[in-house]
């Protein structure tokens, strides 16, 4: 057994791999990480790449893979690439939750086979402050798509990202996502963490290596000591996360992960376990 394979069985590491597989998106969150937007760099991994980490992932003892960007989605090939992922490991996939047209819902399909979920964001239970901080018409995409993938048997989980919710607007918001068939244990509230363009709003909470789990995130630039890492704020890369810029063989940022983490004094583990 290698030592991440040893480190991820005992607790010392989370199983999961996080991949970038791009940065540019189709909207322009209030809060969003790496200031994606429909002109924003592609900056994608690619279907190769992707594959090839992952198989080395699941070789190294890693036990999850994460896919996330931008919006992963408008990369044509990502259908088909996360059933691939899916066969390796199991794999959860962020989306902004707007762009599945009936075409790209039929080609997720085969997921309802595999061990895949589909993260997507859903922060308010009602359009204009949902809407607010995502863009217009949002919401309405978003409650569309949902019911859609889950009646092709796609395992959908919720994730909330909120400065502030109070209990009455939890509970609607609740009852909003099991209407749409998504159960309470596949839902997620998170708070907006203060980097990319919520530095700007005033935004979020302070976040750094001792507040936020170590998940070995790979993108084009390097490896990262977790998905709230490779954030981008005045168009510029933020590097205080940076493990190294290797990223393949992906045993080399496991082996500098795992160093950095082993090297914490005791009691030092994360305050902040967003999922």
């Amino acid at each position: 057994m290698s030592p991440v394979a040893e480190a991820v069985r005992d607790g010392v590491l989370p199983g999961r791999v996080w991949l970038y597989a791009n940065y540019h998106c189709n909207l322009a969150c209030t809060y969003c990480l790496t200031e994606s937007y429909p002109g924003a760099g592609r900056r994608e991994l690619g279907e190769r790449r992707m594959l090839a980490l992952a198989q080395e992932a699941t070789e190294l003892g890693f036990t999850a893979l994460g896919v996330t960007g931008g919006e992963p989605f408008l990369l044509p090939y990502l259908p088909e690439l996360l059933a691939r992922l899916a066969g390796i490991l199991p794999v959860v996939c962020l989306s902004n939750g707007t762009v599945f047209t009936e075409r790209r819902l039929e080609r997720l399909r085969p997921l309802a086979e595999l061990p895949a979920q589909i993260q997507v964001s859903l922060d308010r239970p009602e359009p204009d402050a949902n809407d607010a901080m995502r863009g217009p018409e949002n919401f309405r995409k978003v409650v569309d798509a949902i019911p859609r993938l889950v009646e092709r048997g796609v395992r959908v989980r919720i994730a909330t990202t909120v400065q502030a919710i109070d209990d009455e607007e939890r509970e609607r918001l609740c009852g909003l996502h099991r209407r749409l068939g998504v159960p309470d244990a596949d839902h997620v509230i998170r708070p907006i963490v203060r980097r990319g363009r919520a530095v700007d709003h005033g935004l979020g909470v302070d976040a750094g290596p001792a507040d936020l789990p170590a998940e070995l995130t790979i993108t084009t630039d390097g490896a990262f000591w977790s998905p709230f890492g490779p954030t981008v704020h005045g168009g510029r890369l933020d590097t205080d996360l940076l493990i190294t810029r290797t990223t393949m063989p992906l045993r080399v940022p496991a082996a500098a992960l795992l160093r950095l983490v082993e090297a914490r004094p005791p009691g030092s583990d994360a305050q902040l376990n967003i999922q």
